[in-house]
């Protein structure tokens, strides 16, 4: 089969699929923008979805499934495809519906960036042919500079993570407006599961425990091959999964490369440190942690400080390290991280504080800090409550801001003092923006 008689064959599957339902999610793709779409965000998250219901949405303002151009590249009969090969998708198209103008289809193109000179193709595409273009990819490089550079704002990028609290109960069916006092302990008890069991769509939907950590590990494994090892051309798959399972294993603590390199090498392991700091840049890219500085006014200092990672979903850290521990502490964290990373708007980023004190969160923006977030699971002992509470009350006075949240497992009070509110609230409540109070609401 010729690789036009393979686009053709893809184009027509798709086209007989339509329409298909999905579960709704936050995001929404415009369907009419002009723009190039592009949707990024880790493996398996969700974003193929957010593509099939845009599709679903055209379908309701009359677009014929046949103006529908579906490809996915993450398909082992592109493995060697060039290029020069890309013309032959419009040449498949234009052969099969030669009475349907170009500029009137809608092009959908999965993992694209699998495929060298994919920009090259979107960018001729965009300018001569059609203006609805939506991609997706699992790298956070996927845009490259010369692309952005040459469509002057053209693209319009769009990030999907792992389902939200919200989305979590949406997909289990569990209603988030009741009021009565069965309501609440009914999310309470989801907000659990949800703690350990992650937001992947299709493990949440599974049933079996042991299918659950199947998936997961495979997930891992293809992020480590396919999107590391491949992608990146790193060497040793095995070094590649040893740091990012110890950089898993201490998130919440800031991370020290330099401290991995000397338990690597003390066990005969020959590496070198631009190898370890290569791994875990590389695990941000492709979204499977995330990197978190410490706040600084010196944007040298900051750099060089030790960074905090965080995992892009708790179900999968579970998975892959098998702890067989008590880690509620630290995947309560890494919720209230997650929750905060889908929240973020443009020009904001996340920080932590380390002073006398600490505070797990700033939110930072171009002209200073806009919250503060603590985390803590229970706050009833007095030397944890005046911890927290000194935390955040240090980080107020040095960056001046008056938004300070405690994110706690069940309680939820305020605390008024000279240094301001303090509100205290419980994470179902806030993860899943269930919390009716005006001042959650101007802030998020």
């Amino acid at each position: 089969m010729t690789i036009k008689e393979t686009f053709k064959s893809l184009i027509a599957l798709k086209q007989q699929e339509i329409p298909v339902t999905f579960h709704p999610r936050e995001v929404e793709l415009p369907i009419d923008s002009k723009k190039i779409i592009t949707v990024v965000g880790v493996r398996r998250c969700g974003k193929s979805t957010l593509m099939e219901l845009c599709i679903e949405r055209l379908l309701g303002v009359g677009i014929n499934p046949r103006q529908i151009v579906w490809i996915g590249f993450d398909d082992e009969r592109f493995e060697t495809m060039q290029t020069t090969d890309f013309n032959s998708i419009l040449e498949a198209y234009m052969e099969m519906f030669p009475d349907i103008p170009i500029k009137d289809v809608y092009f959908f193109f999965d993992e694209i960036q699998r495929i060298e000179g994919w920009e090259l193709f979107v960018l001729r595409l965009f300018k001569h042919y059609s203006k609805h273009i939506f991609i997706s990819g699992s790298n956070a490089d996927m845009l490259s500079e010369e692309l952005n550079t040459a469509l002057r704002g053209w693209p319009l990028e769009y990030k999907e993570y792992p389902l939200s609290f919200k989305e979590y109960c949406q997909f289990k069916e569990i209603p988030t407006e009741g009021y009565l006092e069965q309501d609440m302990a009914r999310l309470r008890v989801t907000f659990d599961c949800f703690l350990h069991e992650g937001g992947y769509p299709e493990v949440v939907l599974e049933q079996s425990r042991v299918v659950k950590d199947k998936l997961l590990q495979g997930y891992f494994n293809a992020m480590i091959f396919r999107d590391l090892i491949d992608r990146y051309n790193l060497s040793n798959p095995e070094r590649a999964k040893y740091v990012i399972k110890r950089l898993m294993t201490g998130i919440t603590k800031p991370a020290s490369i330099n401290a991995i390199y000397n338990d690597m090498r003390s066990q005969g392991r020959k590496v070198t440190k631009d190898d370890l700091y290569t791994i875990a840049e590389k695990a941000c890219s492709i979204f499977l942690l995330y990197r978190v500085t410490k706040l600084d006014p010196s944007y040298k200092k900051e750099t060089s400080a030790l960074p905090k990672y965080y995992c892009v979903d708790n179900g999968l850290r579970q998975s892959v390290l098998l702890t067989g521990r008590d880690d509620d502490g630290i995947l309560f964290e890494n919720a209230v991280f997650l929750h905060l990373l889908r929240n973020l708007t443009d020009g904001q980023k996340i920080c932590y504080y380390m002073g006398n004190k600490e505070c797990d969160f700033v939110i930072q923006t171009g002209v200073g800090a806009k919250e503060l977030i603590q985390v803590c699971w229970d706050m009833k002992d007095k030397e944890t409550r005046d911890r927290e509470l000194d935390g955040i009350r240090e980080a107020a006075t040095v960056t001046g801001c008056q938004n300070m949240i405690i994110v706690t497992h069940e309680q939820e009070e305020t605390v008024q003092d000279e240094h301001g509110t303090i509100r205290i609230v419980p994470a179902w409540k806030w993860c899943g923006r269930l919390v009716t109070c005006p001042w959650y609401w101007e802030y998020h």
